[in-house]
């Protein structure tokens, strides 16, 4: 690895999970002597229990090692010395060309491991958030403990009450008429978050004419939008917050001509983008926020059935733009948090460059 991929490695292994990260090397030595990570690990094979996972938005020198096009990948990186990042890792992206070949050459797992299914159940989603990431995984049967997927029950219970809300007219739609009472918005909410299986949520898939998988791959990516809609409402103060904080964050220690200039348009760059791409996400949640009230206020259940069709696509775009600022979020207030040590110039800039790619598409690479 290069020395800026090195240091990067560094800032990653010392960060939490965000939606762009999940740090299994982290959770391995914060949880590793409890019995729910032993018993209950989210991968099999020791090395990829604690290697860093990312979402990695592919630079063009990338591209060709999938056979599709596509703009972000799963890339597993498995540190050489997980006590010393400075001796750098190995790494594989997820389906990547020749990807069961070089995880059994060069991480030693076959093919047929079930280690593999859950590689590619990851690689399905278009961000790490913990509560996608257990959903995503649940539906397929995988069950890991609890301390891989940091959701406290506070934030499950605003995300419960986000979603009875928001069903609200829904109920009252299939009901119809008023609600008397809680306990049918609130059953129906636990069946979007669970994406099990019921009457009332099969005979909303009969009325809008799907078939079984893709109503419940729909409504699997509706209860993403309605995470994704709930998360951006959430923490809008926190993205305020850190955008003002890139702006006068000042690093420690000599800095050169061009790592002046660098920091200085970095601030710009990423103030930029990070208005962009929260435009983008609202645009993107407007779709679904339409199609719903077409069917719950104009009785029109065809666009919901439309939105329901388009939402793997969707889901996959909204969580790759909100994604980027989640990650930037979370990695910002877990690093710049009370008491925390000012930057050195090298890692400001190794931040800085990390979120603008994370922010930026392939067609504006910085």
């Amino acid at each position: 690895m290069s020395d800026r991929a090195v240091r990067s490695l560094e800032n990653l292994e010392k960060s939490a999970s965000t939606a762009r990260v999940l740090n299994l090397l982290q959770i391995s030595k914060a949880h590793g002597n409890t019995a729910d990570w032993g018993e209950k690990p989210l991968f099999k094979t020791v090395g990829l229990n604690t290697s860093l996972i990312i979402k990695h938005r592919l630079r063009r020198n990338e591209s060709d090692l999938f056979r599709g096009r596509r703009q972000v990948a799963t890339k597993v990186i498995i540190p050489i010395d997980g006590q010393d990042l400075k001796s750098g890792g190995r790494y594989v992206f997820v389906n990547q060309i020749h990807f069961e070949r070089t995880l059994m050459e060069v991480f030693g797992v076959p093919s047929d491991h079930p280690d593999v299914e859950t590689l590619r159940l990851i690689d399905k989603l278009p961000s790490l958030d913990p509560f996608l990431l257990r959903e995503q995984l649940g539906r397929s049967g995988v069950v890991a403990a609890p301390c891989y997927f940091a959701l406290s029950e506070a934030d499950l219970q605003k995300m419960l009450n986000f979603v009875k809300a928001e069903i609200t007219p829904l109920v009252q739609l299939s009901l119809g008429g008023a609600v008397t009472g809680s306990s049918s918005i609130e059953r129906m909410a636990a069946k979007i978050l669970s994406n099990a299986p019921g009457d009332r949520m099969d005979a909303l898939g009969q009325t809008l004419r799907l078939d079984p998988e893709q109503y419940q791959e729909g409504v699997f990516c509706w209860r993403g939008f309605l995470y994704y809609k709930w998360s951006l409402g959430s923490m809008t103060s926190n993205i305020g917050s850190v955008a003002r904080d890139v702006a006068t964050i000042k690093p420690v220690g000599p800095m050169d001509q061009a790592a002046k200039e660098y920091i200085a348009r970095g601030r710009e760059v990423l103030k930029g983008e990070i208005v962009r791409t929260c435009v983008e996400v609202r645009r993107t949640l407007k779709i679904y926020d339409e199609a719903y009230a077409g069917l719950t206020q104009d009785g029109n259940p065809v666009g919901f059935r439309d939105f329901l069709l388009e939402a793997p696509a969707l889901f996959a775009r909204l969580g790759d733009q909100l994604g980027a600022i989640q990650h930037i979020v979370s990695f910002w207030n877990f690093r710049f948090g009370p008491k925390a040590s000012p930057p050195g110039v090298d890692e400001l800039i190794d931040i800085f460059m990390d979120f603008e790619v994370s922010l930026r598409g392939r067609d504006h690479e910085p």
